[in-house]
């Protein structure tokens, strides 16, 4: 009830404008002990049920936060309050970089959809770890989602990868590797079989020597063909990676109702929301087959109701995640979704 409310006011400021200005008001709402409370009560669900073991992690609710809202961990005790069991934070890098020129960000109401073209802004990795330094919410896993820098160029980019992994080893509970963006120059070059065997086996032998191991995960874009996500699949396997994240933006722009014309005036970047529902699901599915559920799957894409979440579960996903669903259902989305998944017990069931 409150977001719809403030959603029309939201959507009449800039995307990006718009996001900073929510984030930083639930921040601010969230000090008064009173508020803090209330809105608690207002969106937090739980239930016994609902708890999931995934990656030998202790997830409270299988439903997370997907990367690119919170690039600097400033926001994800707040993002807690909504009833999160997990929040993925970055994608960051290893030096400060400000992304891509403004505007970066833009709303597709008619397709309930975002274009972005954000570029990995972020404060860098070790300003990550000052804000992971401080408190944490008690049972809120946290992912990292690691990249590299606009001017590493790709034959050193597993040196940036290596940088953030180590600085966010002991702080975070499993890791994303990101070369899906297409939003970094010639990042998804990495995704080829080649340099992705590189790159992930030389961070699996880092993660190994540690005396604790954490989850590794491979972020993969949804414009993959089922051979390409073959080829995936093989490393993962030969890397003994924990799992996969399905999926990422796309630079499809198919299907869409917003005027050709509108969109073509928007120019480049990655587009997520509903269009992407039933593209990451098809993956989801496909993965979950062609391993038999042996790999782990986080599904994101497209979720803007309960239905959505449940439909990725059902194809294979261990758990879910949601970024644009929030920006036009709200934050409510994440109690009803868990309510419906509670009402669905066979997919928990079978998970």
């Amino acid at each position: 009830m409150m977001y719809s409310l403030l959603k029309p006011i939201l959507f009449l400021l800039p995307p990006e404008q718009a996001h900073y200005f929510t984030v930083r008001l639930l921040k601010w709402v969230l000090r008064l002990p009173i508020i803090n409370v209330l809105f608690r009560n207002a969106f937090r669900f739980e239930h016994p049920q609902l708890q999931k073991q995934v990656m030998g992690l202790h997830f409270q609710n299988p439903i997370g936060l997907a990367a690119g809202f919170d690039k600097d961990g400033e926001y994800f005790r707040e993002m807690s309050a909504l009833g999160f069991g997990f929040v993925e934070l970055g994608t960051v890098t290893p030096k400060p970089q400000a992304g891509n020129p403004k505007p970066r960000l833009f709303r597709l109401p008619k397709d309930k959809a975002l274009i972005n073209r954000m570029g990995f802004n972020n404060k860098g990795v070790e300003a990550l770890v000052r804000q992971l330094q401080q408190k944490r919410p008690q049972h809120l896993v946290i992912g990292g989602n690691i990249g590299k820098n606009k001017t590493t160029p790709n034959e050193q980019a597993t040196e940036d990868y290596i940088f953030c992994f180590n600085a966010l080893f002991p702080y975070v509970d499993y890791f994303v590797v990101n070369v899906s963006s297409p939003n970094t120059p010639d990042l998804r070059a990495l995704q080829e079989k080649e340099p992705l065997t590189k790159l992930l086996s030389t961070l699996q032998t880092i993660n190994q020597a540690k005396s604790n191991p954490k989850p590794i995960l491979l972020k993969i874009a949804p414009d993959l063909s089922f051979e390409q996500i073959d080829d995936i699949l093989d490393i993962v396997k030969h890397t003994q990676l924990d799992g996969i994240i399905a999926t990422n933006t796309t630079i499809d722009r198919s299907g869409l109702i917003t005027n050709v014309k509108k969109i073509t005036k928007l120019g480049n970047g990655g587009l997520s929301g509903a269009p992407l529902r039933k593209r990451s699901t098809e993956i989801i599915r496909y993965i979950s087959n062609k391993t038999q559920g042996r790999v782990i799957i986080i599904g994101v894409g497209g979720i803007d109701k309960p239905e959505d979440a449940l439909e990725k579960l059902a194809a294979g996903a261990n758990l879910v995640q949601v970024y644009s669903g929030l920006v036009y259902a709200g934050p409510n989305l994440i109690k009803q979704t868990k309510k419906l998944l509670l009402k669905t017990k066979s997919v928990l069931n079978n998970q």
